[in-house]
């Protein structure tokens, strides 16, 4: 088996280092470029024979820095060497040996734990940490180890975030307003929102409201800090109290226009009202009654310890049309109109009716069950037989029916 070179041999692709990170690298197949001015055109206190390329940059303040080396093995191959150096780099121009310098103390020929040491490091500067293995007989040493980088020249001010609200006793669906403050957090991202572990919103702003949460959910927060060696953030709320009680305003309803319905409430809470735009019985009992004339939906309101809770129902109305081709106005009180079930929920209509000669015989605009036709032409009786009917019923859609009649005496 073979190992690729790692990225890293590159010092254009050179490793970045974050604080009290521990890294574990190796320079297994790596290389040397050799030229003016080339990455490895450079020799201080060893020869570059095969090299891989660390980075770090020091922090706002600057100041110390410590390299830590551990954990060192080493392949074990015939005329292999089995040591490595290393040293810290200054670059004025990145990975042009001709203008690197050295830094803090050189190691080389070492195979066990040693550090790199820098002092007095200048602030938001970037430095290379080189590694090469020494030539054993026919080929240079070739090692995995762990690097940690630390000191006050690189260490991050410790980042936080706290997550703040009013109160955490609420009522049910009551809007809460949540809140974030960063701490230390340069280069912070979107605030990401949780409730109970499941991210419910992403945030530009500090702020996350919610009328969503349940008793005894946990809302909590996390950001990310640093662009560079990124740490991540978080905190959360304690388990919310919320409170709720019984609000049933029963299930829908289905009915015809003009019909009584009784309703079917439900609360545990002492003080109730239903609302709506419709007549309601007794709004102050949970079973009112009501005849609504259209599809409506009543709302029992409910309050209890200050909490005010609401549920809803629909009577719905059947609003087709029930057209009847028959009716005998004799008088008698049995079918003596022609009643059209379901018009009164198209108060727009119009509606014509001709004898069989194309002629017209009545005629209206808002028919419904009182203005209903009785088989009556200018005040005397039409006779028996079939009339036609036009229905225009100038809703939305721009219905039409039309049919025949027949008149019974």
């Amino acid at each position: 088996m073979v190992n690729a070179q790692e990225v890293y041999n590159n010092c254009n692709a050179a490793l970045e280092l974050c604080p009290n990170y521990t890294f574990t690298v190796n320079n297994i197949n790596s290389n040397v470029t050799f030229c003016p001015d080339c990455e490895d055109g450079f020799s201080d206190c060893f020869t570059f024979e095969n090299t891989i390329w660390l980075t770090f940059t020091t922090n706002s303040s600057g100041g110390d820095i410590s390299a830590n080396f551990s954990n060192l093995i080493f392949e074990v191959n015939p005329g292999q060497g089995s040591t490595i150096n290393a040293q810290i780099l200054q670059a004025t121009v990145a990975c042009d040996a001709s203008t690197y310098s050295p830094i803090g103390n050189c190691v080389n020929t070492v195979n066990g734990s040693f550090s790199l040491v820098a002092t007095s490091l200048p602030a938001n500067t970037t430095y290379y940490i080189v590694i090469s293995g020494t030539q054993g007989a026919s080929s240079p040493a070739e090692c995995t180890f762990d690097i940690e980088i630390s000191g006050s020249g690189v260490d991050q001010a410790p980042s936080s975030i706290a997550i703040t609200t009013p109160t955490t006793s609420i009522c049910l669906y009551d809007q809460v307003t949540l809140s974030a403050a960063l701490s230390s957090c340069p280069d912070s991202g979107q605030h990401s929102w949780f409730v109970n572990g499941l991210l419910v919103a992403l945030t530009s702003d500090p702020i996350f409201q919610t009328t969503s949460l349940q008793d005894g959910d946990i809302v909590s927060v996390s950001n990310s800090c640093y662009s560079l060696c990124p740490v991540t953030v978080s905190d959360q709320t304690v388990p919310f109290n919320v409170y709720s009680f019984l609000v049933d305003a029963g299930s829908d309803v289905y009915s015809s226009s003009g019909e009584t319905v009784q309703l079917s409430g439900n609360t545990s809470a002492p003080v109730f009202q239903w609302y709506s735009s419709a007549s309601v019985s007794d709004p102050f009992t949970l079973t009112p009654f009501v005849t609504p004339f259209q599809t409506t939906t009543y709302t029992l309101t409910a309050t209890e310890n200050g909490c005010t809770l609401s549920d809803e129902v629909t009577v719905n109305l059947d609003e087709s049309l029930e057209i009847p081709n028959t009716f005998s106005p004799n008088e008698d009180g049995n079918n003596d109109t022609w009643v059209i079930r379901g018009i009164e929920n198209y108060p727009n209509n119009q509606i014509k009716i001709y004898n069989r000669w194309g002629q017209e015989v009545f005629s209206t605009s808002g028919y419904s069950k009182e203005k209903s036709w009785n088989g009556t032409i200018r005040n005397g009786k039409a006779s028996e037989g079939v009339y036609y009917y036009v229905i225009q019923l100038r809703d939305d859609e721009k219905q039409e029916f039309n049919g025949y009649l027949n008149l019974i005496r």
